[in-house]
Formats: C-alpha cells, structure tokens, sequence
C-alpha cells in the first residue's frame, strides 16, 4: 500500500493485491460483486500510523471491479430523453407496496429505438425504491385503458393492467445508467403498438414511515435511427410463488428454475437469439446466484453468476460478449439463501421479507418468449405436507395454502434436507409465456428437470497472480 497527499484536502491511497491470493481463506476478486469495507473520520491525517479505527466510521461499499471492457457509446445526434415518473404520490405507511401509474408515451410519429435508460430517484428516496419497471400495454392503439394510480389491491398487477406486459426499462437498488449494446434498440412507437404505458414501483418502507411523498421513475434515450434489431426481455428463473420455502436457520439453501429445452423450442421458434445483458434477483436473504447453460445435455459456459450477490446491488450487467441462445437450449438459474437470522420459514412472494430467483435477460432479436420459469409441481408439495402430517404430527392440511403450510412445519435439520430432496427430485410445473401473457402450445405439467450429461470442464487453477490496482482518493 502506497500512500501520498495531493494537496490538503485530499490523500490519496494506492492498493494493490492479487485478483487470486492462492489462499483457500481469502477472498477471490471475480466478475461479480465485490464488497468494499472502508472508514471515514473526521480529520485527514497526516500519517496513516496512529490512527485507530475505533475512531472512524465503517461504511460498506459495492462495486463490480472487474467490468467488461464495452467501448464508450455514441449517441445519434436527434437523441432525445423522456421521463416516466409517479406523480407525487403518498407512500403507505407499509413494510411492502407495489405502486402502479398508468400513463402514455410521448407522442411518436413512427418507430423509435430506446438506446439507454437509467433511474430517476427523488432525493430523498433512495432508502424507499427498490425497483421500477415499465411496461408497455398490448392492446390495440386504438383501444383505451385506465385511468390507474395507486396501490396494487393484491400480489401482480391491478385488474384490468394485465395487458400492459412488455418492459422496456427496468431499474433496481444499487444500478446505474443501461446502455444498449450499438446493434440493439428497444422499440416503441410503432403504428400498431398503443402508446400506454405502466410504471410500477416497488416501494421498501421497513420503518412504515407516514406521509412520505415520491416522484421517482425512469429516464429515457430514445433515436429515430433504428438499429439492426429490436431488443426484449426474458425473464429465467423460479416462478412467483408461494410454493418455494427456505427453512429457517440455513447457512446455505440453494433453489433452481428451469428454462427447459421444450420452451425454448416452440418460443424461439427458428431463430437464435443473443443475450447481452443479465440482472440477477432475489430478496434479502440472496447470497449467490447464477445461470447455466446446457445444450443436448451439455454444459456449456455460463451465462451469468454473482458468487458474492448483494440484493442492495442489483445491477442490470452487460455481458463480455454476447452469447447465442438456440431452440431447444435450457437456462438453469440457481439462488442461493442464507436465512441463518430468520426464526422462521421463508416463503416465495412479492414482499421483500419473501422470496424470488429471477435472471431478467435482454436479449436481440426480440421473440414471443416472455417468460420460461418454474416450479415444484403442485401435486409433489401437497405429497410432502401430506407426509409431515402423518410423520412428524405437523398440523398442515389440504384445506390450508401453501404458505400457512410451510408455516406450520416445525423446522429440523432432518426436515430441511427432506425438502431440499423433494425440490430436486419432484416435475416441473412450466411457465412458457408468450407477451401477451398466454402459454405456448405443450405439456407444461409435470415436466422434466434439465440435466446435464458432460458437465464444462474446470479450468485448471494456475493461481497466476494478476494484480488488481486500485486508486482511492
């Protein structure tokens, strides 16, 4: 460690470290988040011997270090921006809420291309927003919709808003600015697209503050110069459900979700896609996650993984270099929990003290597949709590839902095992959605899991010592 002053008020401090130590304990500087411990204090001081750090204060940073190398974009010269933020609304005094806005694009003569989109959060708001998404509404243009802004009476979207499915900007805690890769744009304004569009916030308010008022949403860059392709969304991963659980207590409890290879057939159709972009999501209990990519039973290299995840660090990331995804090609995205401080079970749902394990994927060019995810067949999870009833006297019932049966489990080491065993061995129950909300053609109950036959080989751990180089100043 290097350290010097540049003038009074700022002292700089040069580290550096090896990206892989070849120590089993230490920390391997990766593609994905790394956390950054630091101190503040109330001086600068002169010398760095003497200070003592019960004198400073700890802050917590997050970073990926290691980002791909992506050239600086260039704007077309009519790049314009539009914001789509909620009109001063009164957040509930709730632990959970999903706002919803509807409203309507600006007005578009033909067909533009979104280039970039980044966050536009109210000062002030920054411990309160969690994620926003937007969402354009497929109905007809010349159909109406609305008028909605408020809270969302239930888990999903209002009724009547069930249309408006198609995101075309999304953000999450600890992102910054998304920019398109120069061969993808996302489309908007197109004659025989509707201009409404959806805000969704989901608002954290732990503390149930009253009265706070929000303006928050997402800003825009639009072009009229089209690109090559017209970019989407997919969304990989566990379905929204409550018939996920991790047990209390568990220092590691990975879940998986399937986007099978039949999904993948009949929604891509003939045409390979190209994924770019991958953000990676759970709630607070998150510790890993990452997604595999196998082909005719071979494990292929991954699309994504974060060994480090942070859900207060929820980047939308763009890859190294894109990777092709063909009909017929499983994405298998596995979450891991760490509910060690939980006294009890968590269960899969839209609060944040829930659960999910999603990868939102953006991907070129744009298909019907909105959706490929799963979960554990209905029939299997009523086996298991019919099974706990009979064995360990666990009052839980076919009368009951999923959600008050995990609850009344009494948790052991030996009943979380038992459920992890049934999460890998029990069918699938598939969601192969197309943008309308509806399910491609096929047998999507009961399903087979993904395996993978000739796992990717391992590369060989040289421990070559690459430096990381870091300036703080």
């Amino acid at each position: 460690m290097k350290s010097s002053f540049t003038d009074r008020d700022h002292h700089t401090i040069e580290l550096e470290r090896h990206y892989d130590t070849c120590d089993s304990h230490d920390y391997i500087i990766e593609n994905g988040t790394t956390h950054i411990i630091f101190f503040l204090g109330k001086s600068s001081p002169q010398r760095l011997e003497g200070v003592l750090l019960s004198d400073l204060e700890v802050k917590v940073t997050r970073v990926q270090l290691l980002k791909p190398e992506i050239p600086a974009p260039v704007y077309p010269g009519d790049t314009w921006t539009f914001d789509v933020t909620a009109p001063s609304i009164t957040v509930p005094d709730k632990d959970t809420t999903y706002w919803w806005y509807l409203t309507r694009l600006p007005h578009l003569s033909d067909k533009h291309h979104i280039i970039k989109y980044e966050s536009v959060i109210q000062p002030g708001s920054e411990h309160l927003v969690h994620h926003m998404e937007v969402f354009q509404c497929e109905i007809s243009p010349y159909d109406v919709i609305g008028p909605y802004n408020g809270p969302g009476l239930a888990e999903g979207k209002p009724p009547g808003l069930s249309a408006c499915r198609n995101v075309i900007g999304a953000w999450a805690m600890g992102a910054g600015p998304f920019i398109l890769p120069p061969e993808a744009g996302t489309p908007i304004g197109d004659k025989s697209s509707s201009s409404f569009i959806l805000l969704e916030i989901h608002y954290n308010n732990p503390k149930m503050i009253k009265g706070m008022v929000d303006s928050s949403g997402i800003r825009f860059y639009v072009t009229r110069h089209l690109r090559r392709h017209d970019a989407g969304i997919m969304e990989l991963g566990l379905e929204y459900t409550n018939k996920i659980a991790i047990p209390p207590g568990q220092i590691s409890f990975p879940l998986t979700g399937y986007c099978i290879a039949e999904c993948t057939k009949v929604g891509l159709g003939h045409d390979n896609i190209h994924i770019f972009g991958s953000q990676l999501h759970t709630h607070l209990t998150g510790t890993k996650v990452y997604t595999k990519h196998i082909r005719h039973g071979v494990e292929l290299p991954e699309l994504n993984r974060d060994n480090h995840y942070s859900p207060h660090f929820q980047e939308i990331r763009r890859l190294p270099v894109p990777v092709e995804i063909r009909p017929g090609d499983a994405l298998v995205t596995t979450c891991d929990y760490n509910t060690v401080n939980r006294p009890n079970v968590t269960v899969g749902g839209f609060s944040i003290k829930d659960e999910m394990c999603v990868n939102y994927v953006l991907y070129y060019p744009r298909t019907n597949l909105e959706v490929c995810k799963s979960s554990i067949h209905t029939s299997s999870l009523h086996m298991f709590f019919r099974f706990l009833n009979q064995w360990e006297k666990d009052k839980t019932s076919r009368t009951k839902g999923d959600r008050e049966n995990y609850s009344t489990i009494h948790w052991s080491p030996t009943t979380a095992k038992l459920l992890l065993s049934l999460y890998d061995i029990s069918p699938l129950s598939m969601q192969c959605n197309k943008s309308d909300g509806t399910r491609f053609p096929g047998e999507w109950e009961s399903a087979k899991k993904t395996r993978i036959h000739l796992p990717l080989r391992k590369p060989k751990s040289s421990c070559r010592r690459r430096r990381l180089f870091t300036r703080i100043i």
